[in-house]
């Protein structure tokens, strides 16, 4: 079966440095770290007590007040940067099939605000006292239905859960429902809201975050000697993927072209990555197979890149062994240097960044890149942006169980 093209359409985001991609990109290109104290709850005896939190965000501004009440930050989140991007894409269901229209959103951790507020009030109140919407406010599924709901979106309908793999998850289940045929129009992503006690004391127990708590700012180091973990950010980010013949018989603005995925296991380790990113490279490998594209083809990746200290050099080895001798004067950058680590909805702002690149001809950088370690040895677009145009991007997310998804945008011919 001939697959049909895809193109992106609309962009929608909510990030710790930026509430629409405007702003983001903005931010992005001037090295703007959104990462500061935390201010969601109160940090006392809590061994981190910095993170990415969304600014200034208004959840009445896309549900009205009773839905706010009804829905976890994370639904609010991903609602607001679906209907932003949209609303981006000139879309109107109204002129759209709406069966042919789907949604398909990735959270990793999904309404955990909703649980710890909820088993306070089971512990100091009784069963009694619990929401009767506690249950959909906390599944995952439900950024997915909400999203469909509140844009009467009528085909396929789901959320991917992957870890930190998972919007990338969701962006290339999307693409692949438009290219075989099942939808014209795919709203996709991914949302998390979880900068709460128990996330952060969480990450911590497991020594995954920076303790840095001194210079927030400078706390995600990406690729740097001196990385010490990762920063927690929360947010959404949002893409309406569409079939290209229907984009272009309506007159749209195309952003980019999706034009492949490799999707892996490590089979290894629930938290480490497969020795020399093994699991990774064979992604990368499979996306650009996927795209029907050499390693050459790609001019810049926006790679997963979290500051940790085994996970970055792990994935410095695999691009060194998809691009070979290319790798070097390959330009490879982590915009968490400025949003921190957006678990579920990573693979989906820093795919928008990816695509804004290609638009802009300007590649973001990596902040905080200050002493060059020699295990992570690349071209990590250090400190400031550069102006470069490029043809083709690729995104890489890897998450927690081995769960590793490559994505692949181009310039749309």
């Amino acid at each position: 079966m001939a697959r049909r093209r895809v193109v992106v359409t609309g962009l929608g985001v909510l990030a710790p440095n930026g509430n629409d991609p405007v702003a983001y990109w903005d931010a992005l290109t001037n090295g703007r770290s959104g990462i500061g104290p935390i201010t969601r709850f109160d940090t006392t005896g809590q061994k981190v007590t910095i993170a990415g939190e969304v600014k200034g965000f208004d959840p009445e501004s896309c549900l009205d007040r009773k839905e706010v009440r009804r829905n976890d930050a994370f639904v609010q989140y991903g609602v607001h940067a679906a209907t932003q991007a949209f609303a981006d894409a000139g879309l109107d269901m109204d002129r759209l099939r709406s069966e042919r229209v789907g949604v398909i959103f990735g959270s990793g951790i999904g309404g955990i605000a909703t649980l710890e507020d909820q088993h306070s009030v089971l512990s100091e109140r009784g069963p009694g006292r619990l929401s009767p919407f506690f249950v959909p406010m906390i599944i995952s599924d439900m950024s997915a239905g909400m999203i469909s709901i509140k844009l009467g979106a009528r085909g396929p309908n789901y959320t991917t859960v992957s870890a930190c793999a998972s919007a990338a998850h969701a962006i290339g289940e999307a693409g692949r429902k438009i290219q075989y045929g099942d939808a014209d129009v795919m709203v996709t992503g991914g949302t998390e809201a979880a900068v709460t006690p128990l996330s952060v004391a969480g990450f911590a127990a497991a020594r995954a975050l920076s303790v840095r708590n001194d210079e927030p700012r400078r706390a995600s180091r990406p690729f740097d000697a001196d990385r010490a973990g990762f920063v927690l950010g929360e947010g959404a980010g949002a893409l309406v993927l569409e079939e290209y013949e229907h984009a272009r018989r309506r007159g749209a603005d195309i952003y980019g072209e999706f034009r492949g995925l490799g999707f892996t296991a490590d089979a290894y380790h629930i938290t480490d990555m497969a020795p020399q990113g093994e699991g990774g490279a064979r992604a990368m490998r499979l996306a650009l197979e996927d795209a029907r594209l050499d390693p050459g083809a790609i001019g810049y990746v926006n790679a997963h890149g979290t500051s940790t200290v085994v996970g970055d050099p792990q994935e410095t080895a695999a691009l060194k062994g998809v691009f070979g001798d290319r790798a070097q004067g390959l330009a490879v950058s982590s915009t968490k240097s400025m949003t921190g680590h957006l678990l579920g909805a990573a693979g989906a702002v820093e795919s928008i960044a990816c695509l804004l690149a290609l638009k802009h001809g300007v590649l973001p950088p990596t902040i905080n890149y200050e002493t060059p370690d020699p295990a992570c040895d690349l071209d990590y677009v250090a400190n400031e942006a550069r102006e470069v145009q490029v043809d083709g991007v690729m995104n890489n997310s890897f998450g927690f169980g081995g769960h590793n998804a490559a994505l692949v945008f181009t310039r749309a011919a």
